[in-house]
């Protein structure tokens, strides 16, 4: 039987496509429902490493969590890492086929909508439902033609559509009408109903506006989901800047926010540690003092290399580092520490090399074919286990690599200064080991670290998630769109 399949798509890019998705994976997989996320199309900097070898959209692999399945590259086949303003690279299937301008993509469409196609298809055989996450907005009406990530999708395989907006950036109503008066009239007919993320406040004020909305468009809302205040499911892109108050000894810790900054689920861990104040610095903003200085993966590391110093930040890390602070880069953060960085064949911009800030004795040399792995080892500081995965075209040489930062099970990864002031890696992941992430802490000077479980708080937010969808959404009105057996739509509730 093939898959019963409901797409989520959004009236505003950041609506919550995501939340919901992940929410609606878990409370079906609840159900017992053998169920699989699916985006056609992502464009993102944060990326997961997959079962099969490739890379996807981190949001999937959340999603892939919820569903109790272990991420594949089937679940996001096209993914673009935006590398310019106007151009990014093209991942199919997991694997990087090459560097993109937008009219360059527009052309390429009809290749990426059949490994599209070919990816649903084969998660169409395997699951009972897939819950489909569209991208931006369906009313990007320049982006119509070959549309593949919203309407276009849902239109090749004539499945229903929720359409969701965030009330909390006001003009929901608005958002949700407009959207539906710029969509074919076909593409209308297929929305099937509403839901408004986000609310706070007495939903009995609301109300008026709901029936309005219902009797308006002739479509029923399905649900409002309440602001859910200190969730935490790790971000498909944007940067989470908020940071609760940390009360006692904390360790200062500051992250530059680069254009094209990658991974930044990376730093979570330390944004949830209640012993440590997590600060990230964007543009124009005071580098403020700190313990650790951490520099983060980037998909232009030239480019962001270039960036920082236009920031002040060089002066700022060699004045940290003369008072006794640390300093950790993370892959593309690793690469920056050396003494250059080449990249021969234009990878992330025009080919050349720049200077690196020669903090480490090695080199870079980006090449096309990606290092995509999971892995599992040992930091060398205090031998703490760890888990985590890499991502990355550089090609790493140098004297300092004699001192490495980390044993993995395949060999041995990064460097740490002759000082121990310094520490660089391409293992993404690093503070999600507990071990590791004491370890890591205690170098940097904070005395007793005590890491929460971080996998622990990222299955909790996952269940809090389903527990909010299935308390405020219509989830029988749901699982009749899907067309799941009574026991499906029964069980849980």
């Amino acid at each position: 039987m093939k898959a019963r399949v409901l797409m989520i798509q959004g009236t505003t890019s950041d609506a919550g496509k995501s939340l919901l998705v992940t929410g609606l994976c878990r409370a079906l997989a609840r159900r017992g429902a053998r169920v699989a996320p699916f985006k056609p199309q992502n464009m993102a900097l944060n990326s997961a490493v997959t079962a099969d070898g490739g890379e996807i959209g981190r949001a999937q692999a959340v999603q892939a969590q919820a569903c109790g399945l272990a991420p594949h590259t089937d679940m996001n086949p096209v993914l673009l890492k935006p590398n310019t303003d106007a151009g990014a690279q093209v991942i199919v299937h997991g694997r990087a086929v090459g560097n993109m301008d937008a009219r360059d993509y527009h052309e390429y469409k009809q290749i990426a909508w059949r490994a599209v196609q070919e990816s649903y298809q084969r998660l169409a055989s395997e699951y009972e439902v897939i819950v489909v996450e569209g991208a931006g907005s369906p009313a990007e009406i320049n982006l119509r033609d070959r549309d593949i990530a919203n309407m276009g999708f849902a239109e090749a395989v004539d499945c229903p559509v929720v359409l969701i907006a965030d009330i909390d950036r006001g003009g929901v109503f608005a958002h949700l009408v407009g959207t539906l008066a710029l969509l074919s009239e076909s593409e209308r007919a297929r929305v099937a109903g509403f839901v408004i993320n986000r609310f706070r406040g007495d939903i009995a004020l609301l109300q008026p506006g709901l029936d309005w909305l219902a009797q308006h468009t002739g479509k029923p809302v399905l649900g409002v989901l309440p602001y859910l205040h200190g969730l935490h499911i790790e971000a498909e892109d944007a940067v989470t800047t908020h940071q609760a108050e940390k009360r006692g000894e904390v360790l200062r810790v500051v992250v530059p926010v680069l254009p094209r900054i990658s991974n930044h689920t990376d730093f979570d861990p330390l944004r949830l540690h209640p012993q440590v104040d997590l600060r990230f610095v964007g543009s124009q903003q005071p580098i403020s003092p700190a313990d650790l200085i951490i520099l983060p993966g980037s998909k232009s590391v030239r480019a962001d290399l270039a960036w920082l110093r236009a920031q002040g930040w060089e002066p700022a890390i060699r004045r940290h580092l003369r008072y006794g602070g640390k300093l950790i880069g993370v892959c593309g953060g690793f690469q920056m520490l050396g003494r250059a960085i080449h990249d021969p064949l234009g990878l992330e911009g025009e080919a050349g090399s720049s200077a690196g800030l020669g903090l480490l004795d090695i080199e870079t040399t980006l090449e096309r074919e990606k290092q995509l792995r999971n892995v599992r080892g040992m930091l060398a500081l205090m031998n703490a286990p760890l888990g985590g995965y890499e991502i990355h075209a550089g090609v790493t040489t140098g004297a300092a690599l004699a001192r490495p930062a980390v044993y993995l099970e395949h060999g041995e990864d990064g460097a740490l200064s002759d000082d121990g002031q310094i520490l660089g890696t391409y293992i993404h992941g690093l503070f999600e080991s507990r071990a590791a992430c004491d370890a890591l802490l205690a170098w940097a000077g904070l005395i007793a670290p005590q890491t929460p479980e971080y996998t622990a708080l990222r299955a909790a937010g996952i269940e809090r998630l389903a527990d909010a969808v299935e308390t405020h959404l219509d989830m029988r009105a749901l699982t009749r769109l899907l067309g799941l057996a009574h026991e499906h739509a029964e069980s849980a509730l």
